[in-house]
Protein backbone atom coordinates (compact mmCIF):
# COMPACT_ATOMS: atom_id res chain seq x y z
CA UNK A 1 0.00 0.00 0.00
CA UNK A 2 1.34 3.80 -1.03
CA UNK A 3 1.43 6.34 1.26
CA UNK A 4 -0.98 8.02 -0.46
CA UNK A 5 -3.15 5.00 -0.59
CA UNK A 6 -2.81 4.60 3.03
CA UNK A 7 -3.50 8.32 4.32
CA UNK A 8 -6.79 7.92 1.67
CA UNK A 9 -7.78 4.87 3.53
CA UNK A 10 -7.93 6.68 6.81
CA UNK A 11 -9.95 9.40 5.28
CA UNK A 12 -12.53 6.92 4.25
CA UNK A 13 -12.73 5.31 7.40
CA UNK A 14 -13.59 9.01 9.04
CA UNK A 15 -16.13 8.95 5.82
CA UNK A 16 -17.23 5.70 7.18
CA UNK A 17 -18.26 7.04 10.73
CA UNK A 18 -20.12 10.21 9.47
CA UNK A 19 -22.42 8.61 7.37
CA UNK A 20 -23.18 5.56 10.30
CA UNK A 21 -23.08 7.98 12.89
CA UNK A 22 -25.72 10.57 11.43
CA UNK A 23 -23.61 13.05 11.75
CA UNK A 24 -23.19 14.42 8.45
CA UNK A 25 -22.79 13.05 4.85
CA UNK A 26 -20.47 10.79 4.10
CA UNK A 27 -17.27 12.64 3.82
CA UNK A 28 -13.76 12.29 5.50
CA UNK A 29 -10.29 14.19 5.38
CA UNK A 30 -7.03 13.96 7.49
CA UNK A 31 -4.10 16.66 6.92
CA UNK A 32 -0.76 14.99 6.56
CA UNK A 33 2.86 17.61 7.32
CA UNK A 34 6.16 15.63 7.09
CA UNK A 35 4.34 12.44 6.97
CA UNK A 36 2.44 12.30 9.88
CA UNK A 37 -1.49 13.08 10.19
CA UNK A 38 -1.59 16.18 11.86
CA UNK A 39 -5.55 17.07 12.30
CA UNK A 40 -8.35 14.62 11.22
CA UNK A 41 -12.17 15.89 10.44
CA UNK A 42 -15.43 14.07 8.92
CA UNK A 43 -18.57 15.63 8.45
CA UNK A 44 -21.00 17.03 11.18
CA UNK A 45 -23.00 19.21 9.12
CA UNK A 46 -26.38 17.72 10.88
CA UNK A 47 -25.09 17.26 14.21
CA UNK A 48 -23.84 20.88 14.63
CA UNK A 49 -26.56 22.27 12.56
CA UNK A 50 -23.82 23.97 10.36
CA UNK A 51 -23.82 24.03 6.76
CA UNK A 52 -19.58 24.52 7.13
CA UNK A 53 -19.42 21.75 8.90
CA UNK A 54 -17.40 19.72 6.23
CA UNK A 55 -15.12 17.15 6.96
CA UNK A 56 -12.16 19.28 4.91
CA UNK A 57 -12.79 22.48 6.72
CA UNK A 58 -13.20 20.44 10.45
CA UNK A 59 -9.65 19.07 9.37
CA UNK A 60 -8.10 22.32 8.14
CA UNK A 61 -9.31 24.05 11.56
CA UNK A 62 -7.73 21.27 13.00
CA UNK A 63 -4.50 21.53 11.99
CA UNK A 64 -4.21 25.28 12.02
CA UNK A 65 -4.79 24.96 15.14
CA UNK A 66 -1.78 22.05 16.21
CA UNK A 67 0.73 24.68 13.98
CA UNK A 68 -0.26 27.25 15.57
CA UNK A 69 -0.72 29.60 12.18
CA UNK A 70 -3.57 30.45 9.36
CA UNK A 71 -1.44 28.73 6.97
CA UNK A 72 -0.45 25.12 5.95
CA UNK A 73 2.53 25.45 3.55
CA UNK A 74 3.81 21.64 2.82
CA UNK A 75 0.51 20.05 4.17
CA UNK A 76 -1.44 17.65 2.32
CA UNK A 77 -4.92 17.30 2.67
CA UNK A 78 -6.67 13.49 1.78
CA UNK A 79 -10.31 13.50 1.43
CA UNK A 80 -12.39 10.78 0.52
CA UNK A 81 -14.48 12.31 -2.08
CA UNK A 82 -13.13 15.38 -4.30
CA UNK A 83 -13.40 19.01 -2.55
CA UNK A 84 -17.00 20.95 -2.50
CA UNK A 85 -16.23 24.69 -3.88
CA UNK A 86 -16.25 25.96 0.17
CA UNK A 87 -13.54 23.24 0.68
CA UNK A 88 -11.22 23.62 -2.03
CA UNK A 89 -11.60 27.40 -1.72
CA UNK A 90 -10.25 26.92 2.08
CA UNK A 91 -7.65 24.89 1.43
CA UNK A 92 -6.38 27.56 -1.41
CA UNK A 93 -6.57 30.03 1.13
CA UNK A 94 -4.97 27.86 3.77
CA UNK A 95 -2.17 27.04 0.95
CA UNK A 96 -2.41 23.69 1.42
CA UNK A 97 0.23 22.28 -1.36
CA UNK A 98 -1.62 19.42 -2.14
CA UNK A 99 -5.00 17.85 -2.39
CA UNK A 100 -5.13 13.92 -2.72
CA UNK A 101 -8.73 12.66 -3.18
CA UNK A 102 -10.54 9.10 -3.41
CA UNK A 103 -14.52 10.01 -5.20
CA UNK A 104 -14.85 11.93 -7.80
CA UNK A 105 -17.58 15.01 -8.09
CA UNK A 106 -19.54 12.83 -10.27
CA UNK A 107 -19.35 9.96 -7.52
CA UNK A 108 -21.02 12.03 -5.40
CA UNK A 109 -23.37 13.35 -7.53
CA UNK A 110 -24.82 10.37 -7.87
CA UNK A 111 -25.63 9.90 -4.29
CA UNK A 112 -27.21 13.26 -4.25
CA UNK A 113 -23.68 15.70 -3.38
CA UNK A 114 -24.03 17.28 -6.45
CA UNK A 115 -21.36 20.61 -6.58
CA UNK A 116 -22.20 21.29 -10.39
CA UNK A 117 -24.46 24.53 -9.71
CA UNK A 118 -22.31 25.89 -6.94
CA UNK A 119 -19.19 26.00 -9.53
CA UNK A 120 -21.51 27.70 -12.13
CA UNK A 121 -22.73 30.19 -9.97
CA UNK A 122 -19.18 31.15 -8.96
CA UNK A 123 -18.33 31.51 -12.74
CA UNK A 124 -20.83 34.12 -13.05
CA UNK A 125 -21.02 37.83 -12.51
CA UNK A 126 -22.46 38.71 -8.98
CA UNK A 127 -25.57 40.64 -10.80
CA UNK A 128 -26.48 37.22 -12.53
CA UNK A 129 -26.65 34.57 -9.13
CA UNK A 130 -29.16 32.96 -7.72
CA UNK A 131 -28.75 34.67 -4.77
CA UNK A 132 -29.42 38.82 -4.96
CA UNK A 133 -26.18 40.41 -4.82
CA UNK A 134 -26.22 44.37 -4.45
CA UNK A 135 -23.12 46.64 -5.14
CA UNK A 136 -23.80 49.54 -3.18
CA UNK A 137 -20.34 51.97 -3.14
CA UNK A 138 -19.97 54.09 -0.04
CA UNK A 139 -16.84 56.42 0.63
CA UNK A 140 -16.47 55.56 4.05
CA UNK A 141 -16.35 51.80 3.39
CA UNK A 142 -12.94 52.06 2.03
CA UNK A 143 -11.23 54.03 5.98
CA UNK A 144 -11.52 50.05 7.02
CA UNK A 145 -9.69 48.71 4.56
CA UNK A 146 -7.32 51.94 4.29
CA UNK A 147 -6.66 51.98 8.02
CA UNK A 148 -5.85 48.52 8.21
CA UNK A 149 -3.26 48.61 4.73
CA UNK A 150 -1.52 52.00 6.06
CA UNK A 151 -0.50 49.80 9.70
CA UNK A 152 3.21 49.10 9.65
CA UNK A 153 2.70 45.62 11.23
CA UNK A 154 -0.13 44.45 8.96
CA UNK A 155 -0.41 40.96 8.10
CA UNK A 156 -1.48 39.76 4.74
CA UNK A 157 -2.78 36.58 4.01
Amino acid sequence: MSTDDMFLTRAIELAQKAGKSGDGGPFGAVIVYQGKIIAEGWNRVLVSRDPTAHAEISAIRSACATLGHFHLTGCTLYTSSEPCPMCLSAAYWARIKRIVFANSRAEAAAIGFCDDELYEELNRHFSARSIVMEHHPMPEALLPLQDWFSQAEHITY
